[in-house]
């Protein structure tokens, strides 16, 4: 069968490349020359030889041409690149160069800089609760320094009160934000939204460039002004409500014997909906005022024995029930921590014990919320 393929291969080669006869005439003679199917399959294969080798050969410069032209694409665009860059630094120095010499090498202009910064600190920490701070931007001369020296010191020391300020006021807004929301309120109901105003007269913050015209500092201190100056609004804002709201414990009784919520009433052994917290402790223990507010109510109340109930504005209100006595009267204003009256078991209770409850608009609140909201703020109480 090989064979047979291999008769069928020679017979095609022999049609493809039939003997041929060339005659040469020269110098009046006849000459004759068989080109027989072999010799053509040679001269063939060399002429295939040579056409593939020069292909490659073609291939390959064109490959190096290509290469070369991305390379000394490459070269151009990073010599482009680091001309720019000497472009720019030249520009700097010729601006600082400039500047000097308007100056004369004189410090005047800044130090007349740093005045007006060292003023526009001032306004802003002018309510901030730091005592000694602002003079801590003014560091004591040291024997030997030079003026600039001085200045570059006073610039450095007011970066780096303004940035404590900028943290102290941020740190604090997000704890006293984080405690509004353990209690279930909104924070952002108790801020002055861009109410950001700096010193004695109202300077309005919301543009960094009209506060920096006003101010008479650069953009960039003013904006970071303005940043540390809305983070202290709000830290203040929020430090006010705090003082407000009744986040403070009603009792030093630290146990709960009931909390808010359904329980089993221990009259009729139900499921019944409880409305505040019990408190259990001695007679006659000590009940404060949760948060400043008038008092609304004394008396009894159906169920709740001897009750105070205390009005802290804003839709707030604290009742205080099953007291053995009261301490206070319709009308009167208390304030945190206020006597209020004494635990005892009158009512519906089974020993003493305070139930108290916190209202919102009108409705009961969980009071174990504020309580830990308030618990919250003690623990982290920092400058403000």
């Amino acid at each position: 069968m090989l064979d047979g393929r291999l008769a069928q291969l020679r017979r095609s080669l022999e049609t493809l490349f039939p003997e041929r006869h060339l005659y040469i005439r020269s110098g009046g003679e006849m000459r004759g020359v068989v080109l027989t199917t072999r010799r053509q399959l040679a001269l063939a294969a060399g002429v295939a030889g040579c056409a593939l080798w020069m292909g490659v050969c073609t291939a390959a410069m064109l490959a190096n041409v290509v290469s070369t032209g991305a390379d000394n694409q490459r070269v151009t665009k990073l010599k482009a690149y680091y001309e720019r860059v000497n472009a720019d630094r030249q520009a700097r120095l010729n601006s600082a160069v400039a500047q000097l010499s308007v100056t004369n090498g004189s410090i005047d202009d800044l130090a007349q800089s740093v005045e007006k910064r060292h003023e526009a600190l001032a306004m802003l920490l002018s309510d901030f609760r730091t005592p000694g701070a602002l003079q801590a931007a003014l560091p004591k001369p040291t024997k030997g320094e030079t003026a600039s020296q001085r200045v570059q010191a006073v610039r450095m020391d007011q970066e780096r009160l303004i940035e404590q300020a900028e943290n102290v006021a941020k740190t604090r807004a997000e704890r006293l934000r984080l405690a509004f929301r353990l209690a279930g309120l909104d924070p952002g109901n108790f801020t002055r939204a861009g109410a950001s105003s700096l010193g004695g007269p109202l300077i309005d913050a919301k543009d960094p460039r009209a506060l920096a015209a006003v101010l008479d500092v650069d953009e960039g201190f003013a904006e970071r002004i303005q940043h540390a100056a809305t983070d202290m609004s709000d830290m203040r804002s929020l430090n006010q409500a705090v003082e407000k709201l009744p986040f403070a414990r009603p009792t030093s009784a630290p146990q709960l014997s009931s909390s808010y919520g359904v329980r089993l009433d221990p009259f009729t052994h139900r499921p019944a909906f409880h409305s505040g917290l019990d408190f259990p402790g001695a007679f006659l223990t000590p009940i404060y005022a949760t948060a400043p507010g008038v008092v609304s109510f004394t008396g009894e109340r159906s169920g709740y024995g001897q009750t105070v109930e205390i009005d802290h504005g804003g839709g707030f209100k604290t009742r205080y029930a099953h007291l053995a006595a009261i301490s206070v009267g319709v009308g009167q204003r208390v304030g945190i921590g206020a006597r209020v009256g004494a635990m005892g078991s009158t009512g519906r209770s089974t020993g003493p014990h305070l139930h108290y409850e916190v209202w919102v608009d009108g409705r009961p609140q969980n009071p174990d919320r504020f309580v830990k909201a308030g618990d919250y703020v003690q623990q982290t109480a920092g400058p403000g």
